[in-house]
Formats: structure tokens, C-alpha cells, sequence
């Protein structure tokens, strides 16, 4: 192991002080490298206005004007593992920085080692630019590449100020846009303590997900769309596999402007969907035999995400339309921690088969028929799954590994610099 260093890691907790899994996404990272010995501090500045927890007075005022609720929500977070002096927040309104004083943050920046930028969130790496190494990570792969090739919003540049360039897609299909840098393969740390397997679990297969995240991106003939596009080939999965239930804990904010419709319904929900053409998502899935949770209430912090997980009997989930159109080889950080939970998991192909071992414990699917029978084999099966997840969670997402191979890879491979000057 490269000897204890001093990193920053960035992501997104405070813009999200509603939805427990973005947190433990981000804290499993600091979290993680702590338990290696290293000084870890996590610094948000991403530029974006926070999410509000409740919607504001009229219920729909998702952006926060006062960041108190979200500071208060991310100091609780780090104080809860040991790390409540080591962390620092920017409120872009009027760029009030919060947690580590002035001459702590900047002392902090000019004495790191290495940065993370987890998932891109930092509105400008050029100013961390004196740290030795800033590392972008990736988790959005596909999606990362086209928005690169077609720069938007300055992206380009702001990924290509990074000297390394990590990413979640471990194995780039032909079909994964390119873009001069060398992506090294990594996947999402958990922190196997942090994930009881022992809790008594509920007859519920579940996920926990939005329906659209973003726009689709358009690239070339090819569109890169979310989870909607993919959901509907499978909406009548539920009458399939009866007894076995399905639910889906779903995101409250909906972005009916963002889903495409490509008429890939399956037939016996077509005519539904005709005559209730005003109909929400959660009525379209209700009528079509899933259970629908709030992900909000379910999983709203840490323990209650983490609650809701291991109470399930397994997790079975669509992935994002651009994911399965790509191949890039994603894999859910989510279903990592059903995975660790000694939860089986049941997921749409993304490309992961090549990289992590599937049929005990995790069962990939491209079809309504290949997830029925994967979802069977699972009711029939169960104990034999269950073990074998846990053991896939832990020889490949041992945050221990992860991490490790990550900072090491880091601090010594050859720089992407001069490739990303040719690309300019």
C-alpha cells in the first residue's frame, strides 16, 4: 500500500441530504480511505445549488436559498465516523464556504497529495490545479464520454485538467465514444463492516431509482437514454414471476419532458396506457403489479437506505438505457451494497459479466424471459444465492481493494496530460 497520504475527496452529499444512497456513494470513498490509514478530508464544491428536503412552501421548490438544512445533514454524516473536523462545503449563491475555516481549507489544498473527484462534481479542478495528482472518477460512463465529445457546458475542459482518469466502465465496448484518455477500470468501494448480512429479509425483490435522471444525449444516429427507456420493455414482469412480488422504491421529482417514448410497451400494457394518457409513472406501474415505494421515506438517510436494503429478499433493476446501449461494463454501486448485504441481485447486462462472476448470487439479464427465470432460480434457490453475494462483495468491492489499487494507480502511473493536449 502507497504510505499514508493526505486526499481530498469530492461529492455530492450535501446536494442531496434527502437520498441516503448518493451519501453512502460518496462517505464510502472517505470512509474507506480513512480505514487505510490515509488523512482524508471531503470537500463539496461543485457550484450547483443544494436540493431542499421537502420541496419548499409550495412542494415543488427543489432549489435550496438557505444551505443550512444540508450543512447541518453533512456535518451529522461526518461527525457520525469520526470525521466531523474534516470537511468543507461551498454555497455558490454567494460562494460562503462552511465547515473547515479559510486557513484550514487553503493549508489543506496546498499539502494534499492527491485528490479524487469523484464523479466530476467540482465546479473548477483549475483551481485545486497545485495539488500533485487530481484523479477524475468517473461513474458515469457512456454518458461522460458523449457529453465530452460534445462539450458541453465547458466539460471537456474540466475533465481533461485531471491527471488520471478513472472510470466505472471496466471494459469499453466499441460502442463507448473515445476520447484520447486512458479510462482505468475501478468500481464502487463498500465498506464490508458497514453491511450486516444477517437481518431477517421481507418477500420483496426491490430497487431503489429515478425514472429519468437527465436528459437523453444524442450522438451521432445513437440516443443514450435513462432507466424510463429500459423499464417499460419490462413493465409486465410482475405477472410473470407471481408469487414472487416486485417493488420499486422511486424517486419523488418526475421530468416527464425527458422520457422518450419509443412505443416499446409491452402489448398488454399499450391499451392501458391509451386511455389513461395523463397518467404518473407511479399509476403506470401500480397498474401493471409493482409494489411502489417513496424512495425518499425508505431510503432518505444513511440507516434507512441501508434498512431498506437488507430487509429486502433481493434486488431486481432495469439499468439506464445508455448503459445497455454502450456496454461499458457499469456496475450500480447500489447493487453492490444488496451484494455485501448478502442480498442476491438480478440486473439488466450491462457488459459487468466479463468482469464479475454471474449465476450464484448475481444473475445478469437482457430479456423479460432471462429475468423470470433469473428471479425463479433465485425463489428456489435462495440460500445458496445469498451466500454466494456476499462473497462477491466481498472479493470484488471490498472498499479495502478498491481503494488500495485506486491511490496506488494514482500516485504512480504515467500522467493523460499530453494525450488530453493533443485532443484540444
Amino acid at each position: 500500500m502507497t504510505s499514508s497520504l493526505r486526499i481530498i475527496v469530492t461529492g455530492l452529499i450535501a446536494q442531496h441530504p434527502g437520498l441516503g444512497g448518493v451519501t453512502w456513494d460518496y462517505i464510502q470513498y472517505v470512509l474507506g480511505l480513512a480505514r487505510l490509514g490515509h488523512d482524508v478530508y471531503y470537500l463539496e464544491d461543485t457550484g450547483e445549488w443544494p436540493y431542499t428536503l421537502d420541496g419548499g412552501p409550495s412542494g415543488q421548490d427543489w432549489i435550496a436559498t438557505d444551505c443550512t438544512p444540508n450543512t447541518i445533514y453533512l456535518a451529522e454524516v461526518m461527525s457520525r465516523f469520526g470525521l466531523g473536523d474534516k470537511w468543507a462545503y461551498r454555497f455558490p449563491i454567494n460562494s460562503q464556504w462552511y465547515g473547515l475555516s479559510d486557513t484550514k481549507r487553503k493549508m489543506l489544498i496546498e499539502t494534499a497529495d492527491l485528490l479524487i473527484n469523484v464523479s466530476g462534481t467540482l465546479e473548477d479542478p483549475q483551481g485545486y490545479r497545485q495539488i500533485p495528482r487530481l484523479t477524475y472518477l468517473d461513474s458515469d460512463p457512456v454518458f461522460t464520454q458523449v457529453k465530452w465529445l460534445h462539450d458541453q457546458r465547458g466539460f471537456r475542459a474540466r475533465v481533461d485538467t485531471h491527471d488520471i482518469h478513472f472510470s466505472f466502465g471496466e471494459c469499453f465496448s466499441d460502442s463507448v465514444p473515445t476520447t484520447g484518455h486512458t479510462w482505468q477500470p475501478t468500481r464502487q468501494p463498500i465498506v464490508l463492516s458497514e453491511w450486516n448480512h444477517s437481518i431477517p429479509h421481507r418477500e420483496a425483490f426491490t430497487t431503489v431509482m429515478n425514472w429519468t435522471s437527465y436528459k437523453p444525449l444524442r450522438h451521432q444516429d445513437h440516443i443514450y437514454g435513462q432507466k424510463d427507456l429500459e423499464f417499460k420493455r419490462f413493465l409486465d414482469l410482475p405477472g410473470k414471476v407471481s408469487p414472487a412480488k416486485l417493488e420499486v422504491a422511486l424517486s419523488k421529482t418526475e421530468h416527464p419532458n425527458w422520457q422518450l417514448d419509443d412505443g416499446n410497451l409491452p402489448p398488454n400494457i399499450q391499451q392501458w396506457v391509451k386511455s389513461h394518457a395523463q397518467s404518473t409513472v407511479r399509476e403506470l406501474l401500480s397498474h401493471a403489479g409493482w409494489k411502489v415505494a417513496e424512495a425518499g421515506k425508505v431510503g432518505g438517510n444513511l440507516d434507512s437506505y441501508r434498512k431498506y436494503i437488507q430487509s429486502s429478499k433481493a434486488e431486481w433493476s432495469v439499468a439506464k438505457h445508455g448503459y445497455v446501449q454502450g456496454l461499458p461494463g457499469w456496475f450500480s454501486g447500489r447493487s453492490a451494497c444488496y451484494l455485501a448485504a448478502g442480498r442476491p441481485v438480478v440486473v439488466q447486462e450491462t457488459g459487468f459479466s466479463s468482469v464479475l462472476p454471474v449465476g450464484e448470487g448475481l444473475l445478469p439479464f437482457r430479456t423479460v424471459e432471462e429475468a423470470s427465470l433469473a428471479i425463479r432460480e433465485i425463489e428456489v434457490n435462495y440460500d445458496r444465492h445469498a451466500r454466494a453475494a456476499r462473497a462477491i462483495a466481498k472479493e470484488y468491492f471490498d472498499s479495502d481493494k478498491i481503494l488500495n489499487n485506486l491511490v496506488n494507480a494514482a500516485m504512480v502511473c504515467q500522467t493523460d496530460n499530453s494525450v488530453n493536449e493533443s485532443q484540444s
